[in-house]
């Protein structure tokens, strides 16, 4: 290859951010080499990762190891869609598969296609940091340009720690104080990229579906209702936005967990984890609605609020060692967690006999999200709810299954779900049975996730162990052959679980702790999580103090 050439060959490396618009990287990627247009040359690139998507035939279920089948269909979509959008710009996604390392595949690929410079959205994830430096020191070692801006999040995480003495603040309030206004996204538009450099021998592949990649006996029953992509994340966002009172008085807490055929969220989480839209994009739109209305919400609560929660965790996790556990990390508490396996498979499964659990656990596996309070419901139940078992295992469930998993955001609500961190009000629980009732008291969301049920009289399907027998067999379900028998007494289980909360607050009221119990536990941060003595009322005015982002 000519060395003019090699000078203004560009390589964007797509890893998150599997977007067009407001991409820093694909933009100074195109733009390299732009004083010697016969010779630019635009190399944009995916590695599939067999770590992650690998199939896995010892999993709890479809999927490989890290990833339920319902995500690697998302992005795998996702990818679909990147490369179409490319196409229609002149270009095309380059998809290569790693034999082992994806940081190896992209080595050989910079060294064999002669890459001047190499651009890619810098990732703040334990795994991603290690893999980033093992290609940029091999980039830099070889004499090419590495451009890696922040455009995950909307605010570089690096920055607020500097900016607060070096540590990340540890509550909302102080981070929305220090962080200010995000950058502005990119706006422009592109009708053509750079053409495709020559790729030699090397073999491109088709985005492969879900079967390809050998998931051959996955079931088709109930496909997630929620499509990968940006077209599918712009179309989404403008479809959310256009109704602007919606937009105006949307307030976090106030949604129905129940609400399943049309969930009362965007439903955006997905597509802001792939990177299918961009974040900043997203405030920059939402701020234009607020701009045209007379009163909105503000944060925690509002649309902006969400978005200044997800930087929340992300900053706070970039900060934080060992941030994804419990021992080493020092602003988790060390709570005696129990280790009772049949009680965790019976949660994961979907096999506790309540009715309102099992049915967010069983949405999970099959589409691979749920509305946030019902992820309060069943975190708080596998933890210190009522079978006080650690938060960890439970994370790992969500980290594997669900559709918008994210690192950082996954971690950080599992430790303020447990009351590990963040939040402290460990006597408030959420019923398994009078919290689903509220929202919808003839269980239309418990008959669909499990249909076993769905005959069930309705003064019964919150609690069916306690329905007669004659009308169990007129249900055609027997509690304890049917549909099993509750696995823990709610009652009994959420009275021990407060008295082992409160022995381990106390054992670790002396122990060496950064934030002394100040900083993070602040009587202001009364946040009922589902309590079920509360009214939805008192639930929503107590809210509206504190949320946090799904």
């Amino acid at each position: 290859m000519e060395a003019a050439t090699a000078a203004t060959a560009a390589m964007v490396w797509f890893r998150k951010g599997l977007r067009v618009h407001d991409n820093p990287a694909l933009d100074a990627a195109r733009r390299y080499g732009a004083g010697a247009a016969s010779a630019r040359r635009l190399y944009p690139v995916f590695v599939l990762d067999p770590r992650y998507l690998r199939p896995d035939p010892a999993a709890s279920s479809p999927g490989s190891a890290r990833a339920g089948v319902a995500r690697i269909r998302f992005l795998l979509e996702s990818l679909s869609d990147l490369d179409a959008r490319l196409r229609r710009l002149g270009s095309r996604l380059l998809l290569l598969r790693a034999r082992d390392d994806v940081a190896d595949a992209v080595c050989a690929a910079l060294k064999d296609w002669n890459i001047g410079k190499l651009c890619f959205e810098s990732d703040t994830e334990p795994y991603a940091l290690a893999r980033d430096k093992k290609v940029t020191d091999f980039a830099l070692a070889s004499g090419i340009e590495v451009f890696t801006p922040v455009s995950h999040t909307l605010f570089d995480p690096a920055e607020i720690i500097k900016k607060n003495g070096g540590r990340p603040p540890l509550t909302y309030q102080s981070f929305v104080s220090i962080a200010g206004e995000p950058p502005d996204p990119i706006m422009e538009e592109y009708s053509e990229l750079p053409p495709l450099g020559d790729t030699g021998e090397y073999e491109l592949l088709p985005v492969p579906t879900v079967e390809e990649l050998g998931y051959v006996d996955i079931s088709e029953e109930e496909i997630p209702p929620f499509r990968g992509g940006e077209t599918e994340a712009l179309r989404r966002m403008k479809e959310s936005l256009q109704n602007k009172e919606w937009v105006a008085k949307f307030e976090k807490p106030k949604g129905d967990p129940s609400a399943f055929l049309k969930p009362s969220t965007t439903v955006l989480s997905p597509y802001l984890k792939f990177g299918c839209l961009s974040s900043r994009y997203f405030y920059h739109c939402i701020q234009d609605v607020y701009k045209s209305v007379r009163n909105h919400t503000k944060p925690p609560v509002s649309l902006i609020g969400q978005l200044l929660w997800r930087d929340f965790f992300y900053t706070v996790s970039y900060g934080t060692p060992n941030f994804d556990r419990m021992k080493g990390n020092k602003i988790c508490k060390q709570i005696p967690w129990s280790e009772n396996e049949e009680l965790f498979v019976a949660w994961r499964d979907g096999q506790t006999g309540y009715p309102w659990i099992d049915a967010i656990m069983i949405q999970l596996r099959k589409w691979g999200w749920m509305h946030h309070l019902a992820r309060h419901s069943v975190a708080c139940f596998l933890t210190r709810g009522d079978m006080f078992i650690h938060w960890e295992k439970g994370r790992d469930v969500f980290e594997r299954l669900l559709i918008d998993s994210d690192w950082a955001i996954n971690n950080g609500n599992w430790m303020w779900l447990s009351c590990s961190s963040f939040f402290y009000q460990y006597h408030r629980i959420y019923s398994p049975i009078t919290f689903g009732k509220k929202y919808d008291p003839n269980g239309n969301y418990i008959r669909h996730f499990i249909p076993v049920l769905k005959d069930m009289p309705r003064e019964y399907i919150y609690e069916p162990w306690t329905a007669p027998l004659s009308i169990q067999k007129k249900a055609n379900c027997i509690i304890g052959k049917d549909y099993p028998k509750p696995v823990v007494d709610h009652e009994t289980a959420s009275k021990e679980c407060k008295k082992r909360m409160g022995e381990a607050y106390a054992s670790s009221r002396l122990d060496a702790n950064p934030t002394k119990g100040k900083t993070l536990n602040s009587s202001r941060r009364k946040m009922p999580h589902g309590d079920q003595d509360t009214s939805n009322s008192t639930i929503s005015k107590l809210l509206k103090r504190n949320s946090r982002a799904e």
